[in-house]
C-alpha cells in the first residue's frame, strides 16, 4: 500500500493539475467569470482533497482485503472513478448553487460536468501517477522455462 508521504503528494499534485485544468475550462463552458469559477473550483478541490485522502485509502483497504493487492483492473479504476465522484456530487451541488445563486438543476449540471471532466481526469491521472510511481508489489517476475 501507498505510504501516507505518497498519499498526499498524489492528492495535491492532483487537485493543484485539476485546478489548473478546470477554472479555465469551467468559466468558458458557463459563460461566468473567471473569478466566480475560481472560488468554487478552489473550495470544491479543497473538499474533494480530503474526500479524495479518505477515499484511497479505504478503498485500497478494501481492495487489499477482498483482492490481496491494491493494483487496479480498468474496471476497477473505472468504478473507483465513479464512485469517488457521486460521493462529492452529494456534497458540492448545495454549495454550488448557493455560492453562484443559481437553482439546484443548474448546480447539478455543473456539478455533473465538472464530475465528467473529473473522472476522465482521475482515470488518466491515476493510471499515470501508477506508472510514474509503482509499488514494488505490482512487479511480476518473469520465469524463463529452461
Amino acid at each position: 500500500m501507498r505510504s501516507l508521504g505518497d498519499r498526499a503528494r498524489h492528492a495535491i499534485s492532483f487537485e493543484i493539475l485539476g485546478l489548473a485544468l478546470v477554472t479555465p475550462l469551467g468559466a468558458w463552458a458557463f459563460d461566468m467569470p473567471m473569478h466566480d469559477i475560481g472560488i468554487v473550483s478552489i473550495v470544491s478541490a479543497t473538499i474533494a482533497t480530503a474526500w479524495n485522502f479518505a477515499y484511497n485509502y479505504l478503498f485500497d483497504l478494501v481492495l487489499q482485503r477482498a483482492a490481496g493487492t491494491t493494483e487496479k483492473s480498468s474496471l476497477v479504476r473505472i468504478c473507483h472513478a465513479i464512485l469517488f465522484e457521486v460521493g462529492l456530487l452529494a456534497v458540492l451541488m448545495p454549495f454550488i448553487a448557493w455560492y453562484l445563486a443559481i437553482s439546484l438543476w443548474q448546480a447539478l449540471v455543473m456539478d455533473l460536468s465538472f464530475a465528467l471532466f473529473y473522472m476522465v481526469y482521475a482515470f488518466i491521472f491515476n493510471w499515470a501517477y501508477d506508472r510514474l510511481f509503482p509499488l514494488p508489489e505490482w512487479k511480476v517476475e518473469t520465469r524463463e522455462i529452461r
